[in-house]
């Protein structure tokens, strides 16, 4: 069983990149990921996936967001980063990290980012 912790800055001015980062902690091997995402919820609006880090090093990415987001993972740290770029107040949401590990999906708590000027 793993635990995963999201961190990053709560408030983020527009047009600013914000970067988040996953940590995976337990018992982990990275043999037994399958895949690493993250996914945001806005007020209203509901869940939304962003994109996806696969264990054959393929990355995808939601198309809406326009180019916007840039995710990587450290295998030898256990974490997953986003980064996304120009941010607008609509970015405004709990972003979750998500990770399929050992047929087990799991979740992180999830943080809050509001981008506001």
């Amino acid at each position: 069983q793993i635990k995963l912790q999201e961190s990053g800055p709560g408030l983020v001015k527009p047009s600013q990149t914000l970067s988040l980062t996953c940590t995976a902690s337990g018992d982990s091997e990275t043999s037994g990921y399958y895949y690493w995402s993250w996914i945001r919820q806005s007020p209203g609006i509901g869940l939304e996936w962003i994109g996806a880090s696969l264990f054959n090093g393929n990355v995808y990415y939601n198309p809406t967001l326009n180019s916007r987001a840039l995710i990587s993972t450290d295998d030898s740290e256990n974490t997953i980063n986003l980064q996304m770029s120009n941010l607008k107040p609509e970015d405004t949401a709990v972003y979750y990290c998500n990770v399929l590990y050992r047929r087990t999906n799991y979740w992180g708590q999830g943080t809050q980012v509001t981008v506001s000027s």
